[in-house]
């Protein structure tokens, strides 16, 4: 396995703290993204690179371990506990029921692509006692997922490349932006007969609507007319799955606030349960008056003037 220089495939440095990684690999998920690079190989390749730096560096305790050990971090709690220190290029071991031990190879460079082999040899056969190897589990894959809120009103299947590999999946409705959903077993494979890694897809809800979403509630400004308002009637209110008819109280105010229960964002997996939509009245003043009415409205003002 070759090593592979994951701040130089995110092109951040080794300080970067963790919101730049997430920054970075976002951005460079997006531009090498297979749906957006169809029949690219080296976008592929590299789309694949950038997942795979995202795994190790977005995790605190697999970055440590990565900076110590290079391309086999993954077996860190194994050197640790063989007393090898990549700085010095040392290795102890203390075999089962004997006394001997191996330390100070000072004519052998143990970094880099041989480190693994000089590995294998001592775990992998004569300093075993078994011959069964350690499973390892896979790495978990990040990807994110682009959706409008109208996709996301309705549970719905969709298509994700991922590694190079296609997964169809069911987005429940109610899914927020943000929101992190884990696929169990669909990482990356394990080793040695080890479980596979999961995927964990973070959502991006895109509003494509005139709503405002906090949560299961939706939010809009309804414009009420000057007639209506005064008198009061009846009119038709738009909600997310068509239009609703309610009734309007006389001399209502502007900015008065109505809550649709039930007219709000599907719960989230939640079955047939839905947050409520609250609609703030805006008063609408009518523009091009002809002479009758702006004589009517004389009229009235008058009225009011004599009370």
């Amino acid at each position: 396995m070759d090593y592979i220089d994951y701040y130089k495939v995110l092109e951040i440095t080794k300080s970067a703290t963790e919101a730049e990684i997430k920054k970075a690999y976002r951005k460079m998920a997006r531009k090498y993204h297979p749906d957006l690079n169809p029949n690219d190989k080296e976008a592929e390749k590299k789309f694949k690179e950038i997942n795979e730096a995202n795994e190790v560096l977005s995790n605190p305790e697999n970055r440590k371990k990565y900076d110590k050990y290079g391309k086999d971090w993954k077996h860190a709690d194994e050197f640790e506990k063989a007393g090898y220190d990549p700085n010095q290029q040392q290795y102890s071991r203390q075999q089962q029921g004997g006394g001997q031990s191996y330390s100070g190879f000072e004519g052998g460079d143990f970094s880099g692509s041989d480190f693994s082999d000089f590995f294998n040899s001592m775990y992998g056969s004569a300093g075993r006692s078994s011959k069964s190897q350690a499973k390892y589990r896979g790495q978990d894959f990040n990807a994110e997922l682009q959706l409008d809120l109208t996709s996301a009103y309705t549970t719905h299947k969709q298509n994700l490349t991922v590694n190079g590999k296609n997964i169809r999946i069911t987005i429940p409705a109610g899914v927020e932006n943000g929101q992190i959903i884990k696929i169990p077993n669909h990482g990356a494979p394990g080793a040695n007969g080890g479980p596979n890694g999961d995927l964990y897809i973070t959502f991006l809800v895109d509003n494509n609507s005139d709503f405002k979403r906090e949560g299961n509630n939706l939010y809009a400004d309804v414009d009420l007319n000057l007639y209506t308002a005064i008198l009061g009637g009846e009119i038709f209110v738009n909600t997310f799955d068509g239009k609703v008819k309610i009734k309007v109280p006389a001399e209502t105010q502007p900015g008065t606030k109505v809550k649709l229960k039930g007219k709000g964002f599907p719960i989230y997996k939640k079955e047939n349960q839905f947050g409520d939509l609250y609609i703030t009245y805006t008063l609408k003043i009518p523009t091009k008056l002809s002479t009758k009415e702006k004589e009517l409205f004389e009229e009235l003002a008058k009225l009011r003037n004599h009370e």
